[in-house]
Parts: C-alpha cells; sequence; structure tokens
C-alpha cells in the first residue's frame, strides 16, 4: 500500500474492540480514513515497520506518522482535530479521572474476559465472573464518586472518550455470554450493565460494533484452535517421556 501525505490509515482487524475503538473516535469526528485489515496470524511487513515494538493493532499513520494503542490513539485524535464534538471536556481535573478509568478497566476488567473464555471447567469460569464482578463495583463506585450527577460516558450529547473506552468492549459481553455458556455480567453490577445497554443503543456503537453471532463464531473458532494446539503440546510431553 502507498501512503500519501496527510491521509489518515488504520491498521486493525475487526475482532478487535482496541480498534473498535479508534474507528468510534474517527467516524465521531467526521475524518476521512483508510482501513487496512490485518490478519494477526500473518502481519503485514507495513504494519510491523509502523509498529515494531508491540507489533500489535490498532496502529493509526497520519501524514506518514504512526502512533499505537488504543487510548493514545484517542488522546493523539482529539488533540489533532480539536473540533467538535470533542471526546473529553475543557477541565484538566475532569480529564485526568475519565483517563483513569479508561485505564482501570484496560488494566482490571478486560484480562477477566480473557480468562474466562480460556477457563477450563464451569469452577473456574464461575471464579472468574465473580472476581469480575468485584472489579466492576469497585468501577461503579469510583464513577459515581468521581462524577456525582454526571453521565460520564457522553460529553454532552456525543459519545466520549470513556464511553467510547468502555463500549467498545463492553457492548459485547453478550457474546462472551454465548462463547462461556454462562452470564459473565449480572445484576451482581446493575450500574454497569445500565450503562453498557445505554452505550450499546448509541447509534454511532450500534454501527460501528462487529454483528454477535460473528464474534461467537470467530471465538469459538480461535479457542478450539487453542484447544488442539494444547492437545498437541501435551502430545509432545507425553511422547518424550
Amino acid at each position: 500500500m502507498e501512503e500519501k501525505q496527510g491521509e489518515v490509515v488504520l491498521f486493525g482487524t475487526w475482532i478487535s474492540s482496541f480498534c473498535t475503538r479508534v474507528e468510534l473516535a474517527l467516524k465521531l469526528k467526521g475524518i476521512p480514513y483508510e482501513y487496512v485489515e490485518e490478519d494477526l496470524t500473518n502481519k503485514s511487513e507495513l504494519l510491523l515497520s509502523h509498529n515494531p515494538v508491540h507489533k500489535k493493532v490498532p496502529v493509526l499513520v497520519h501524514n506518514g506518522k504512526s502512533i499505537a494503542e488504543s487510548l493514545i490513539i484517542l488522546e493523539y485524535i482529539e488533540e489533532c482535530w480539536n473540533t467538535t464534538p470533542k471526546l473529553l471536556p475543557e477541565d484538566p481535573h475532569q480529564r485526568a479521572k475519565l483517563r483513569f478509568w479508561a485505564n482501570y478497566y484496560d488494566q482490571k476488567v478486560v484480562p477477566f474476559f480473557y480468562i474466562m473464555t480460556r477457563a477450563k471447567g464451569k469452577e473456574e469460569i464461575e471464579k472468574a465472573i465473580e472476581d469480575l464482578s468485584q472489579v466492576l463495583k469497585v468501577f461503579e463506585e469510583g464513577i459515581e464518586k468521581d462524577f456525582p450527577g454526571q453521565n460520564p460516558f457522553f460529553n454532552g450529547d456525543s459519545l466520549g472518550y470513556l464511553g467510547i473506552s468502555i463500549g467498545a468492549h463492553g457492548c459485547n459481553y453478550k457474546a462472551v455470554h454465548e462463547v462461556v455458556d454462562a452470564v459473565v455480567i449480572s445484576e451482581k453490577n446493575p450500574k454497569f450493565l445500565s450503562w453498557i445497554n445505554a452505550l450499546k443503543n448509541c447509534p454511532l456503537m450500534e454501527e460501528t460494533l462487529p454483528p454477535q453471532d460473528k464474534l461467537v463464531a470467530r471465538f469459538k473458532e480461535h479457542l478450539l484452535k487453542l484447544n488442539i494446539e494444547a492437545e498437541r503440546q501435551a502430545y509432545r510431553v507425553s511422547s518424550s517421556d
């Protein structure tokens, strides 16, 4: 692919909620962009050249310069295209709190979805669900304490930085329910559930999120490959004894 000065190019993959974040921000701002779908089992040389450190998507290329990591890309978009609708409020303290909770979600909440889809047996899944519930409770209490009487997921009438960050991932929770055959997010976390469902009903979110059936099929396909590889590895070990 030949890159041109001034163009915006997003390297991503449809199944990644981190890539969905960037697409949501670009669409919200009305920024024209080219999308390049990457095969993560056979990454392109162009992707590797743009993100030589982590070798992951998403990567945004603007004016020939690359930016990696979804939350950093969101901030870059906000600073570079400082037009309405804005992702973040003007107040520095409010902005800092929104960044804090977006980072908390990535560090504390997201890993449990990977744990659950790779869990071995019902007990492991139930333990992961309970641990996730406790982490989400901290999130619920923190949001209510830091943003009393506010809706921090929207900036004015449009999706904001935190809504994009949380919604792009959390709105897919029903697909995870189906994959692990269990209720992952329940009434134990009513506030989080209501926030996610409100985000899911946002037209831009509905338009950009991948279809649930397509997600479920890919998750199951990926898990099948992981299980086959694990069995092969176990066979290699037993054969070498």
